[in-house]
């Protein structure tokens, strides 16, 4: 029976999914006893023959699921039941798996084993978001709409600008990411309370030869396990990422308002429903869905933080937590950019919505082009500032169009001809350096991008 939506498969991809479900976190940690059983061979402390067979014997083929959570339900330790499972897989070569490692060696270094996948595949999914982030700045470099601050229009900008900056954002989780993954995904054999006795003489190379061959990075010294700030620095990168993630669909949801719908997310109008009650909605479903999954991955973060702390050398406070704050993390992280990809490659986007929209006010959004104009010709900041924001308020309270009430200014007319007034009241001649700093962001990405190729 499922309960959890992640169970079902309603969230995250099946690739993601696969990488934390119950027989591949088995399969992990009978990769990392296998590892460990070939790198003491290597050193002569059993016997190459005994090491061969634990290999062979490491994979849920022989080790089942099933037999090792009946042992577990005896013994009430879920390393100790692996143990006893491959060890009776194993025959006579049982004797030598899990020589000299505790549990949280075997523990650790499987979860470090699922993190390197989830972070690889994380880091291919933001690879792929940028692609389509990039696509859409270079199509709508031009594309005219207003901006805005606190929810009112403000000055004039262009879709390929908002879209640039949420560029470069992604660009820097992508960086993020690749810059603490050699702090997370690292491993230890370090034995119980991390002082390597039970390993014996070799226990240096031990774990040395055991991360080589795993292909993970070796944690420089622990207790008996790994210390947790570098899950909680996990975490919290990811929670960040979710946000703007969510940032991302929450702008999309308030472009999709009926009174703005100057874009909209893919919506399948042949077979699509947005309501069961009233027949002509089209809801920002999926951008929704991304806002309400971002609050959960957020929430993950206190628990991580406080996983950091363990009494003395050890204790077990972390270990429930961990088993929902890593995979729920990535699961839902991965289901957010997954959706987040498909909204913005579908995204449907009406020009033409947004320059009515630039019009709603009758260019009063480029109140500071005229006050800039205005001191240009002469008259001092201060008294432009209060004429333009005079007419500017005259124009919300008695609901005229902003650019006639100019147009009737008396002290303007003196300053401005009605040529100069039209072209200080044009949106695209007020728009700074929008072509440049858009280049400046794709030149950068695209640089960025080689790379990594």
């Amino acid at each position: 029976m499922t309960v959890l939506p992640i169970d079902t498969g309603r969230y995250g991809s099946p690739e993601m999914r696969r990488i934390f479900d119950e027989e591949k976190r088995l399969q992990r940690m009978l990769d990392v006893e296998a590892a460990l059983a070939r790198a003491q061979a290597k050193l002569g402390d059993i016997p190459a023959s005994d090491a061969a067979t634990i290999t062979k014997k490491a994979s849920t083929r022989y080790v089942r699921l099933e037999r090792v959570k009946q042992i577990e339900a005896r013994t009430k330790h879920e390393t100790a039941a692996v143990v006893e499972a491959l060890s009776e897989a194993c025959g006579r070569s049982g004797g030598s798996v899990h020589l000299g490692a505790t549990s949280s060696d075997i523990l650790d270094t499987a979860t470090a084993l699922q993190i390197r996948d989830a972070m690889q595949l994380t880091i291919e999914r933001l690879d792929q978001l940028q692609q389509t982030i990039l696509a859409q700045v270079e199509k709508h470099s031009e594309t005219l709409c207003v901006g805005r601050t606190h929810g009112q229009h403000a000055l004039p900008i262009t879709l390929g600008l908002k879209f640039a900056v949420w560029l470069r954002e992604v660009s820097r989780h992508i960086t993020r990411l690749q810059e603490c993954r050699p702090r997370v995904v690292v491993g230890k054999l370090t034995g119980a309370v991390g002082t390597m006795a039970g390993l014996g003489d070799h226990a240096i190379d031990v774990q040395r030869l055991v991360m080589e061959d795993l292909g993970l990075g070796t944690a420089e010294v622990t207790t008996q396990i790994l210390q947790r700030d570098r899950y909680a620095e996990l975490i919290c990168a990811l929670a960040n990422l979710s946000s703007s993630i969510d940032k991302f669909s929450t702008e999309i949801r308030n472009l999709q308002r009926t009174e703005i719908d100057e874009a909209r997310e893919p919506f399948d109008v042949k077979t699509q429903i947005g309501s069961s009650a009233m027949p002509h909605k089209i809801n920002p479903r999926i951008s929704e869905n991304i806002s309400s999954v971002a609050r959960i991955v957020r929430s993950l973060v206190q628990p991580s933080l406080e996983s950091v702390v363990t009494w003395h050398e050890r204790d077990l406070t972390q270990s429930a937590a961990e088993r929902f704050t890593i995979p729920e993390a990535f699961i839902l992280t991965d289901h957010m950019l997954t959706s987040i990809n498909h909204v913005l490659s579908g995204l449907q986007v009406s020009p033409g919505r947004m320059e009515r929209n630039l019009e709603l006010t009758g260019g009063m959004e480029l109140s500071e082009a005229l006050v800039s104009a205005l001191v240009k010709k002469g008259l001092e900041r201060p008294r432009a500032f209060k004429l333009v924001r005079s007419i500017a308020i005259e124009s919300v309270t008695n609901e005229k169009p902003f650019r006639d009430l100019v147009a009737g200014n008396a002290e303007i007319a003196k300053l401005l001809s009605p040529n100069e007034r039209q072209s200080v009241l044009e949106p695209r001649n007020y728009l700074g350096k929008t072509k440049e700093l858009i280049q400046q962001a794709l030149k950068k990405t695209q640089q960025e991008r080689q790379t990594r190729a």
